[in-house]
């Protein structure tokens, strides 16, 4: 019996199929002549393939080809037998030419003289399918198969309509760059709202509208003996307020691009004012709060206005200041220059006008704190260059003062406790007018933060002993920045774990954090020890975890079995407390790196689907991958930088920046270089 090989432009002999059940290489009945198709031909009507022939895992297509997650193929197809018996397929798979048509027949046993496989029995109507072998199929490359029934005893004539398919892998990377610019602990200046800005402010939403109108628009002191009272009115940042901050500024600015042309020098650190205590924030825009782990930049205060009034609350005289505040944590010694813990505190406060009818005006900063071990210096105050300026705040209105000059207020506090306390804050300005004995008046600045948010408290700690005491803001969330130049692959691999699990953990585009599993945890381990990295990671790929390699090209190199989320989170699959916790790391989604076969360098993160049919299906609640042992174990080295003081529960972000321009996990997402 001779069939066409459709597209292929040859005759050659229909397979026989092994016994039943088998999967031996078939011969071929060439040698037959007509009498005996005929006498085969009388044993009934023959079987036939399905009309759609599909490949997997998942068994799912992209565009007109079916695209294969893991270089263990199955392939399958109906059959069919009008007489009811069991039949199998014969498949055979080619590779293509560029215009997509049969190219040469791919050897799927290895044979050299057939090449193709050949499934068990099924009954009529069935699904009949055959795994090819690793190895033999190579990701990234385009193939065609088509299958041939079998019913024991008669032939199919024809072959069921070819099938294309791809493996393609999830992700597609390089091997490791040779070196990268990439930053792995860099990060952003985040902008903020403050949650307690005190009774004269409106509380703000994330997104900058009104949550809270203002209680207290002005306070008022008590009368003095004439009948006079000093008040204070708080305003948010106006335009004019803000237009004032930009012209300073603007000329700050102009300042140091002279002073850079001299120096040599050009960042922000180099061309801050000296009085700055957060060299960063000079520049930043008005009516905004912003910080970093260590400093916030406090300039959504906006102005205030003194006002001197009589006894039928008739203005007298009137002044007004713009305000702003820094904070500074130090988080060791090397940054603090002390031996304790220490964070440092500042008011920039800056006159507009004052009338002379005040004759003077003293302004003291109340920065308070509540903390059980610390010790705060007085408030020391210096002008805009940094000089000292007396134990006051202070403006003399004698006719010749203006342009009045600002005043910085500074206060350092150290923390000589043990083990770690979070410090609230408060602050008010306190103001008196030379006009009267006894006028006074007080204006709440607000808090570090209500109980649910504290987002200005600092935190001081002793449990990094390598690192000295010190503290930190750790509302704060911290970025790492995983390698993607030199670690492809497990960046590959943390990119698409964020995209497919249920939390989406340390992805920013989910706004999923991961917490940190510090040395202060409460949680034990059976030895009655604080859990800790090493206890979660063998749930998930200890010992006793059934993780097995899975075969892969041997310019891989040496690989080992990798989690996410990672051991040292409270995300990890293997941490008790864990939204994610799963008895072994059987439970996890399974997958692996490969080379690519499409004549690329590159190299693939596909299925291992040795356990789960078809791979991950989005429902597990962890991962484990084999990738290059040398990735995985460098891509988090260095976490947590030490100058991030990170304790147990702190959030971070991880992001992969050679894959954040990807957009879904559905299609192949190819690494992207970044930097130089």
């Amino acid at each position: 019996m001779l069939v066409l090989l459709a597209g292929v432009g040859t005759a050659t002999a229909a397979p026989t199929p092994p016994a039943p059940g088998g999967n031996a290489a078939p011969a071929t009945l060439a040698a037959a002549g007509p009498q005996d198709l005929t006498a085969l031909a009388a044993g009934g009507e023959r079987p036939a393939s399905g009309s759609a022939p599909a490949a997997g895992p998942k068994f799912t297509k992209s565009g007109t080809a079916w695209r294969v997650i893991s270089p263990d193929v199955v392939l399958r197809n109906t059959v069919t037998d009008p007489d009811g018996d069991t039949a199998n397929l014969t498949f055979q798979v080619y590779t293509t030419n560029a215009d997509g048509t049969p190219k040469a027949q791919v050897d799927l046993d290895g044979s050299g003289q057939y090449g193709v496989l050949v499934s068990p029995y099924v009954a009529s109507g069935s699904l009949a399918k055959v795994p090819v072998p690793y190895g033999i199929l190579k990701p990234g490359v385009l193939y065609k198969f088509r299958t041939s029934a079998f019913d024991g005893s008669l032939y199919e004539t024809t072959w069921s309509p070819w099938a294309d398919f791809r493996i393609d892998p999830y992700m597609k990377f390089p091997a490791p760059q040779t070196s990268s610019t990439i930053d792995k602990t860099a990060q952003e200046i985040d902008e903020f709202t403050r949650s307690n800005p005190g009774p004269a402010l409106p509380t703000l939403n994330a997104n900058g509208t009104v949550k809270r109108q203002a209680t207290q628009k002005r306070t008022c002191g008590t009368a003095d003996a004439q009948g006079r009272k000093l008040c204070i009115e708080l305003s948010p940042p106006t335009a004019e307020s803000k237009a004032r901050a930009k012209k300073r500024i603007e000329a700050q600015r102009e300042t140091a691009e002279s002073k850079a042309r001299v120096t040599g020098h050009s960042s922000a650190a180099a061309v801050a004012p000296a009085v700055e205590l957060v060299d960063w924030c000079w520049d930043k825009p008005a009516g905004k709060d912003y910080m970093n782990r260590t400093d916030a930049c406090l300039k959504s205060i906006g102005s205030g206005k003194l006002a001197f009034v009589d006894t039928d609350n008739a203005e007298i005289g009137f002044a007004t200041f713009d305000f702003e505040q820094r904070i500074k944590t130090y988080p060791n010694k090397s940054a603090s220059g002390s031996n304790f813990a220490e964070f440092d505190q500042q008011i920039a406060i800056r006159p507009v006008s004052i009338d002379q009818v005040l004759q003077g005006v003293t302004m003291k900063w109340n920065a308070g704190t509540t903390c059980q071990s610390c010790v705060t210096s007085n408030v020391k105050w210096t002008d805009g260059q940094n000089n000292p300026s007396g134990s006051t705040a202070y403006w003399d209105v004698d006719g010749t003062s203006p342009p009045y000059g600002e005043r910085w207020g500074r206060t350092t506090t150290q923390w000589n406790g043990t083990g770690k306390e979070t410090i609230d804050l408060g602050w008010s300005v306190t103001a008196t007018v030379d006009a009267s004995d006894t006028a006074i008046a007080t204006a709440s600045f607000g808090t570090s933060g209500t109980s649910a948010m504290r987002e200005l408290a600092p935190r001081c700690d002793d449990y990094l002993k390598s690192s000295a005491p010190g503290c930190v803001l750790p509302f704060f969330k911290l970025t790492w920045t995983a390698d993607t130049n030199l670690y492809p692959a497990a960046g590959a691999y943390y990119w698409y774990m964020q995209q497919v699990l249920p939390d989406h953990a340390g992805s920013k585009r989910w706004d999923s954090l991961m917490h940190y599993l510090g040395p202060d945890t409460t949680v034990k381990n059976s030895a009655g020890n604080p859990w800790n990295s090493d206890n979660s990671r063998n749930v998930i790929c200890g010992a006793s975890s059934a993780w097995t390699i899975h075969p892969s090209d041997s310019s891989v190199g040496d690989v080992q079995c990798d989690e996410f989320a990672m051991a040292s989170t409270h995300e990890s699959g293997g941490y008790p407390k864990s939204v994610n916790l799963v008895t072994s790391g059987t439970k996890c989604a399974q997958l692996f790196t490969d080379k690519m076969g499409d004549g690329s360098a590159n190299f693939g993160l596909l299925a291992d689907t040795r356990t789960v049919a078809n791979g991950p299906g989005g429902a597990e609640r962890c991962g484990r991958a084999a990738i290059p042992k040398i990735q995985n174990q460098m891509a988090f080295n260095g976490f947590p930088a030490p100058q991030w003081r990170m304790l147990d529960g702190d959030g971070f972000f991880v992001t992969l920046p050679g894959y954040e321009h990807c957009t879904s996990a559905a299609t192949t997402c190819t690494w992207k270089k970044i930097g130089s």
